[in-house]
């Protein structure tokens, strides 16, 4: 029986007790300084165990993006999905969050800390994150040479090693654009790097991860689960092929992924099957979708789809981290905002003490209790879902049915004192309502919600639904906020799904007549128990349309409408609306009519909930909501901190944002950067 990789985790941190400031941080600078002022390297990397125990932080770091580490209202990956068509931020008590992108977000804001509540993003979190995750991937490749061991087993550290730094810049390039390109540690504290350009930065990645396909072994042959395999590194060097423009490369490596690597996709029911918090209230039917998503499920042997995860399960902080999904992702409906049209509050989170309570109507326990920091776009929760110009009744995925999907008019007042208590609640009231004394207390049609950002929207009820352990033993319990101390959520990195995907792309910018870019798509579609299935030609829409429905929450969408972006401008393909793009000028427009931008762009202002030229009126803190996103914002601005830090240099800054300057030097290739490094 293989053991999960937090144990190796947790040997990793014993090691590194000594030397552990290399790898948590210590003053700001734009890299950290030079890690052998801070540690004796002899007492920790000249073994295999201290490289073991690096290779422990990086893989410890990806689960960060997804989880609540330090913070009950915030996540990060969901910085990635409000740049997008699927996604908006939600806390409306935050008189500053970030609504109107285009006029908001400047070089100098966003950076006070990793996560900034005030705003509801983590744009600057990803910056520190990616760096320091290349940082200590460099480590490893600083030290290995210095360790005797066996020289396959060497190459393997090596091939992790690289996994780690090129999954950090794939997504750094594609959310910051040009950025500085560093692949050791330096000798000195260096103050004047220079960025390098995005198409360098993502050959040297992909060489590096050719390097890695060859020497990582499969999951199979290793010994822990979650660590970097084979078959990862195999998913993340399609991804720089497709974004180099190597399509046919892209498709070899997909080819192999699908039908040489011993992976396939789950069709029926396995593992365990948890039932929800709470069955009553909120029944769930057992699926393979609800199975596919359990965290209890996601690494077991049994599945034979996931290709990578991460594990987070265990009592000690470095093995487990919260995932409070429930929590931050789900609509704040225990309200007096949301009324009945009698005028009465329609739901309330009453404990199993108080005397109104009723099982059935338990939607604190069947839900939890939300704070909806963010919120599923409309286009998520509707328009995604038709297929052929139909909405597809039968997808497991959006089945509210199944217990799959929460639909707010599913659920039913629990208020007893209200004359529809039992009845489903709505957003417009279906009637005139008269008080006892003939007054008009609602008029049919009129809005019975007064905040519709925050507290009227639908959930992947099976993404985001993790067993709360203890907070569902407790009777005066009153919210579930998902895997707290105790839980496991365990979470998908790469799974099958996303390689059938990923192939279907790649025979779209070969060939976009070619017949099997359907299967592709359709194979998923039937495993999911769809009823409408593509046919004849698939445009690019339909392959990032499906990938939301797949992918969501684990899937990087802004990462991947950019890294798309940048296909069709080099392929010359059309999108779905017959745009073609230039390669030499997709990311470089600004403004936010609906002309001209990149594909990102366009699927952000026609898909998603931005740019519709309405100001959304709410009672809340921030009452006015304006949903704005400009061409520019295609990438974040690299953070002012990072330009401030780097003294004897500039860095590049992006179009559209305080000191962009397009005489500002960069590499134009990788080797260039790389012998630079040596520059002090």
């Amino acid at each position: 029986m293989k053991n999960y990789i937090q144990k190796y985790i947790c040997k990793g941190f014993i090691l590194m007790a000594g030397a552990s400031m290399v790898l948590t941080g210590c003053k700001e600078s734009f890299l950290e300084p030079d890690p052998q002022a801070m540690f004796k390297p002899s007492e920790v990397f000249t073994t295999e165990a201290g490289l073991r125990s690096v290779l422990a932080i990086c893989d410890r770091q990806l689960k960060r993006n997804y989880v609540s580490e330090d913070s009950r209202e915030m996540m990060a990956l969901p910085t990635e999905y409000t740049f997008s068509d699927l996604m908006v931020p939600a806390a409306t008590d935050k008189s500053g969050f970030l609504d109107n992108v285009d006029n908001m977000l400047r070089s100098n804001s966003d950076q006070s800390t990793e996560k900034n509540l005030g705003r509801t993003n983590s744009i600057y979190f990803f910056w520190r994150q990616g760096y320091e995750g290349i940082r200590n991937a460099n480590t490893l490749l600083s030290f290995i040479d210095d360790v005797p061991m066996d020289e396959t087993l060497k190459k393997e550290y090596i091939g992790r090693a690289y996994f780690h730094r090129a999954y950090r810049y794939y997504a750094l390039v594609f959310q910051f654009g040009n950025v500085p390109l560093l692949t050791k540690l330096p000798s000195s504290p260096k103050l004047s790097y220079h960025s390098t350009h995005r198409d360098a930065i993502l050959e040297k990645m992909a060489l590096d991860m050719e390097f890695a396909v060859e020497w990582v072994p499969e999951q199979k042959n290793m010994e822990y689960i979650g660590m970097v395999n084979k078959g990862a590194c195999r998913m993340l060097l399609s991804k720089l092929y497709l974004a180099l423009g190597r399509y046919e490369d892209a498709k070899k490596q997909l080819d192999i992924l699908i039908d040489q690597s011993g992976y396939s996709l789950m069709t029926s029911n396995f593992g365990t099957f948890f039932e929800g918090g709470e069955p009553t209230s909120w029944p769930i039917t057992r699926n393979v979708i609800w199975d596919l998503h359990r965290p209890e499920n996601k690494l077991i042997g049994a599945n034979k789809e996931v290709i990578m995860g991460m594990p987070n399960r265990g009592a000690s902080a470095e093995s487990f981290i919260p995932m409070l999904s429930m929590r931050i992702m789900y609509p704040f409906f225990f309200d007096g905002r949301i009324k009945m049209p009698d005028g009465k509050q329609a739901l309330y989170n009453l404990d199993r003490t108080n005397s109104k309570y009723r099982v059935e109507y338990d939607y604190m326990r069947g839900l939890g209790r939300g704070i909806a920091t963010f919120r599923t776009s409309t286009f998520y929760q509707d328009g995604l879902w038709a297929v052929n110009g139909k909405m597809d009744e039968t997808d497991l995925r959006h089945s509210s049915e199944a217990g799959n999907w929460m639909h707010m008019e599913n659920l039913r007042c629990n208020n007893v004192d209200s004359e529809f208590y039992g009845q489903n609640i709505m957003l417009h009231s279906d009637r005139d309502f008269y008080d006892k004394d003939g007054k008009l207390i609602t008029a049919k049609g009129q809005l019975l919600c007064s905040d519709t950002i925050r507290r009227w929207f639908d959930v992947p009820h099976y993404i985001f639904c993790l067993d709360d352990v203890i907070n569902q033993g407790l009777i005066k319990n009153n919210g579930l906020e998902g895997a707290t101390d105790g839980s496991i959520a365990d979470w998908y990195l790469y799974r099958l799904a996303e390689a059938y995907l990923l192939r279907a792309e790649a025979k779209f910018y070969i060939n976009p007549s070619d017949p099997t870019i359907k299967d592709d798509l359709n194979i998923i579609r039937q495993r999911a128990h769809c009823s409408e299935l593509y046919t004849g030609n698939v445009t690019i829409g339909d392959i990032m349309d499906e990938r939301g429905r797949e992918l969501f929450y684990e899937e990087w969408r802004n990462v991947e409408l950019t890294r798309v972006s940048l296909c069709l401008a080099r392929s010359g393909r059309p999108d779905e609306w017959g745009n073609t793009y230039n390669v030499e000028t997709f990311d470089k427009q600004t403004g936010t009519d609906l002309d001209g931008g990149s594909y990102w762009y366009q699927r952000c202002v026609r898909k998603g909930m931005y740019n519709k030229g309405e100001t959304i009126r709410i009672d809340a803190t921030k009452t006015d909501i304006n949903f704005i996103m400009g061409k520019h914002n295609i990438y974040w601005p690299i953070p002012y901190n990072a330009i401030e830090a780097n003294k004897n240099a500039k860095l590049w800054q992006n179009v559209g944002y305080t000191e962009y300057d397009p005489a500002t030097p960069i590499w134009n290739t990788w080797e260039e950067a790389v012998a630079d490094e040596d520059q002090i």
